[in-house]
């Protein structure tokens, strides 16, 4: 009996180490700095979409498009189809071989790769006025595009197949007149399972919502700085089925942290400002890390972080960047910027 009891205490000590031990070592995880990656570009980078930490494709300027898939070691790059005039805003990535990008301005187009690249096919064609902003994606078959207003509404896109065909919504939301969407980081647009949210711009800075998969829309005012063309919501990030997180602030004024971020605690019924600190500048990207429960923003000024869903938030360094995507197997977060800059982040 003393054996048994013995070496029941020499289990239960053993487990209790480390259980402390586990929870000791990620009890208070902290961002670190952000580990630049050499790439062989200079474009200007808005489109990004890390696959995991070793598959991320981007996209940018001069109709750029690269790719690694050894976490940034070697770069594969490009011009989607020799257009190099084009800026191509947003991509979204499902695997090292296919990957979709969307073009901001005219011409307004959408080209999608199943050969990592080496093949770009024109998959979408808008109209001469269309002004296109980025996309959104549930899974690897349904997805969205979305653009400025056209004659007061705005245009949105579906596709069901992964981006081979599109289809234009014949029920987009009504805009206000001199509202519109911000290109610049391919994330005013995000989707939740039937729930898609709408960020704007201009004028007004609203929530556009639909929860049955953009069959019928509402909208909601948010108290985000608003009223200039400059001012508004410029990325949107969903926490769970309840909170959402908006950020944005005044590109022509980039130091002013006056009003540039508002949560959801109701499925993006209404909106309200932060109760603490708020990011350090103007933010044009934001995204969360759920394992961790950060959230990360940036901007031309830096990258602010926060560790209780937006609440208040502590500067990480003036590092500049247009966009912050999370991996899709959630694994990791990746920046990318001007002059090819593509990073990601180190967690201590």
């Amino acid at each position: 009996m003393r054996r048994l009891l013995f070496t029941l205490a020499i289990i239960w000590g053993a487990l209790h180490f480390q259980s402390c031990h586990t929870r000791v070592a990620v009890e208070n995880p902290e961002p670190g700095n952000w580990l630049m990656i050499d790439t062989p570009v200079e474009a200007s980078l808005r489109g990004l979409s890390p696959v995991t930490e070793h598959i991320v494709w981007a996209s940018g300027a001069n109709g750029t498009w690269l790719r690694t898939t050894d976490g940034g070691k070697s770069w594969k790059h490009g011009v989607i189809d020799g257009m190099d005039t084009v800026d191509f805003r947003d991509i979204e990535a499902f695997s090292a071989s296919t990957a979709i990008a969307v073009s901001a301005g005219q011409p307004a187009v959408i080209y999608r790769t199943t050969d990592g690249g080496d093949n770009w096919q024109k998959v979408y064609q808008g109209r001469e006025e269309d002004f296109l902003n980025g996309m959104a994606f549930k899974d690897d078959k349904i997805g969205y595009a979305y653009g400025d207003p056209i004659n007061g509404k705005w245009t949105i896109i579906k596709t069901i197949d992964g981006g081979e065909t599109w289809i234009r919504s014949e029920n987009p939301p009504k805009a206000v007149d001199g509202e519109a969407g911000f290109a610049a980081s391919g994330s005013i647009m995000v989707v939740d399972q039937d729930n898609l949210y709408l960020a704007s711009g201009g004028k007004e800075s609203n929530i556009y919502y639909s929860h049955n998969r953009g069959d019928k829309w509402a909208v909601t005012s948010t108290p985000m700085v608003q009223g200039e063309a400059s001012q508004g919501i410029f990325s949107l990030t969903i926490i769970d089925n309840s909170n959402i997180i908006a950020v944005g602030g005044d590109f022509q004024d980039p130091s002013n942290h006056s009003a540039n971020v508002v949560l959801s605690h109701d499925n993006g019924l209404t909106w309200e400002p932060n109760k603490g600190n708020t990011p350090s500048g103007y933010r044009s990207g934001v995204a969360y890390y759920p394992r961790l429960h950060w959230v990360i923003a940036v901007g031309p000024t830096g990258t602010d972080f926060s560790a209780n869903g937006g609440e208040s938030w502590e500067n990480l360094g003036t590092e500049g960047f247009h966009t912050v995507k999370r991996s899709k197997s959630n694994g990791s977060i990746w920046a990318s910027g001007a002059d090819g800059k593509i990073a990601t982040l180190e967690i201590l």
